[in-house]
């Protein structure tokens, strides 16, 4: 019998790669500018902070407790953007503004 990893370890390695995790959290946002369900790039965020290093140490680079930080990127969290630009800096990233493609027909 053939022993398989589980889904989430695989998930978690691969986020590991900063190229990875970069995507992911650009899918994710890309997903939040859509549908405007922030729970996706907050659950994002939340693998990419555990793949690397976990809650616990990002919480204490961007100065908050655990708790703290699980709150703020629970399904019930609203973070400011400035916390969310001190998350995503620990993490490797950066908040970036693209122009978006405007339909044809609005166009005038």
């Amino acid at each position: 019998m053939r022993n398989y990893r589980k889904f989430k370890d695989y998930h978690l390695e691969k986020l590991r790669d900063p190229e990875d995790a970069k995507i992911y959290l650009s899918v994710a946002l890309e997903d939040f500018e859509k549908d405007e369900d922030i729970d996706a790039f907050l659950l994002a965020v939340r693998d990419v902070a555990e793949a690397q290093g976990g809650i616990s140490k990002l919480a204490e680079s961007v100065s908050l407790t655990d708790e703290g930080l699980y709150k703020i990127l629970s399904e019930n969290g609203n973070p400011q953007l400035n916390t969310m630009r001190k998350i995503l800096h620990e993490l490797g990233f950066k908040f970036s503004i693209e122009t978006r493609e405007i339909p044809l027909h609005s166009a005038n």
